[in-house]
C-alpha cells in the first residue's frame, strides 16, 4: 500500500519511521508547502516522491492512502479534497475541529465510497484487546471508576499555542483520556464537569475534566501542555483494579486484587512488542481498504462521531470558540 502524506512535521516522522520497518505498506509520496523540505524529508525516509504542494500529491493517482498530519485547523479541508481527488484517508486526531466538520468529512466519505479513518493509534493496539479481554473476563469485577492522565512539555509549539490553528490541550492531549474512558465506560454520559487553564492565546494549557455516567460511574481526567506526567491509566472494579503504564502507548498493564483496604499484584502483562504503535492503524486501514469498507472496525465513523460531540462539550464549557468558527 503506497502512503502519500500530506505534512512533513514530527508526527508525520514517526510515521515514516514506522512504515519504513514495514512490509505491508510504502512511504511513497510526501508533500509540504515548500520543495526543499518535502524532498529532504523524502531522502531521510526513503519516500520515491516528493511535492512542493498538497494539490500536486492528491493529483497523483498512485497513491493508495492519503495521511493527513496537518494541524486540526486543516484537517476538514485536505480530507474533503483527498476524498474528492479519490483517495482512501487516514486522518490524524483529533479527527476535525468540531463534530459538524466530523460530520460533513464522514459523509463525503460515504457518498465517495472511500476509506476515512481516525488516527487514533491507541484505539488500534493490541493493548486495547488485553485490556477489553481482562474487562469482560471479570477480572476486577464492575467497574466503577476511570482515572487517566496525559502531559508534555510542547507548550513552545505553535500547532498547540494558536487558536487559528486550533490550538490547545483540548483536541490535542485531552482527546486521549477521553477515548481510554469511552473504551471503558461508553459514551452514554449524563454529565459533564470541565475546567481550564488558558495560556496568553486565549487556548487551555490544562485540563481537568470529569465525566459521570448512569449507575454512578465516573471518570476523571487531567492533562497539561506544560509539563510531562506519569501518563497513568486506573480501571478500578468492585474486586480490584488495573492499572495501565502511558495510556498514549501502554507499555505494561497490571491487575490488582483488592479487598477492603488492602491491594495485592495479581498479574503483570507486558504489552506485545511492536515497531512504534503506529504500524497498528496502517495495518487496520490496509485490511478495510482490500475488503471494500469505509470506516475501520477499531474506530468506526459513529465512535469518531461521539468524541467530536463529547470535544464541542466540553471546549463549550470552557468558553473557547476558534476564529474560524465565528
Amino acid at each position: 500500500m503506497r502512503v502519500g502524506y500530506l505534512g512533513a512535521g514530527n508526527i508525520s516522522s514517526q510515521m515514516a519511521a514506522t512504515i519504513m520497518r514495514m512490509e505491508e505498506a510504502e512511504n511513497f509520496a510526501v508533500a509540504a508547502r515548500e520543495y526543499e523540505r518535502a524532498q529532504a524529508f523524502a531522502e531521510r525516509w526513503g519516500f520515491t516522491r516528493a511535492y512542493d504542494s498538497y494539490e500536486e500529491l492528491l493529483a497523483d493517482p498512485d497513491v493508495d492512502l492519503v495521511y493527513i498530519a496537518l494541524p486540526h485547523s486543516h484537517h476538514y479541508e485536505w480530507t474533503l479534497k483527498a476524498i474528492e481527488a479519490g483517495h482512501h484517508v487516514l486522518c490524524e486526531k483529533a479527527f476535525a475541529a468540531n463534530e459538524h466538520q466530523a460530520r460533513e468529512m464522514i459523509a463525503a466519505a460515504r457518498k465517495r465510497g472511500v476509506l476515512l479513518a481516525e488516527a487514533i493509534w491507541t484505539r488500534y493496539m493490541p493493548s486495547r484487546t488485553i485490556i477489553d479481554n481482562l474487562l469482560a473476563e471479570g477480572s476486577i469485577g464492575d467497574v466503577v471508576t476511570v482515572d487517566a492522565n496525559l502531559g508534555y512539555k510542547v507548550d513552545m509549539n505553535r500547532r498547540m499555542t494558536d487558536p487559528a490553528l486550533a490550538g490547545g490541550a483540548l483536541l490535542d492531549l485531552t482527546v486521549y483520556p477521553l477515548n481510554f474512558a469511552s473504551m471503558v465506560l461508553g459514551n452514554d454520559i449524563e454529565r459533564i464537569d470541565a475546567h481550564m487553564v488558558p495560556i496568553a492565546t486565549g487556548v487551555d494549557g490544562q485540563d481537568s475534566v470529569t465525566l459521570t455516567y448512569p449507575g454512578g460511574r465516573m471518570a476523571t481526567m487531567f492533562t497539561t501542555m506544560h509539563t510531562m506526567t506519569d501518563r497513568r491509566g486506573l480501571i478500578c472494579g468492585t474486586k480490584g483494579f488495573i492499572s495501565v503504564e502511558n495510556i498514549n502507548n501502554p507499555q505494561r498493564i497490571d491487575v490488582y486484587d483488592a479487598d477492603g483496604l488492602t491491594c495485592s499484584l495479581r498479574e503483570s502483562i507486558e504489552v506485545p512488542a511492536q515497531i512504534t504503535g503506529y504500524e497498528y492503524e496502517i495495518l487496520s486501514c490496509k485490511r478495510t481498504i482490500e475488503e471494500e469498507r469505509i470506516e475501520c472496525p477499531e474506530m468506526p465513523h459513529d465512535e469518531t462521531l461521539a468524541i467530536m460531540r463529547l470535544l464541542d462539550r466540553i471546549r463549550a464549557q470552557f468558553g473557547i470558540v476558534f476564529p474560524f468558527e465565528r
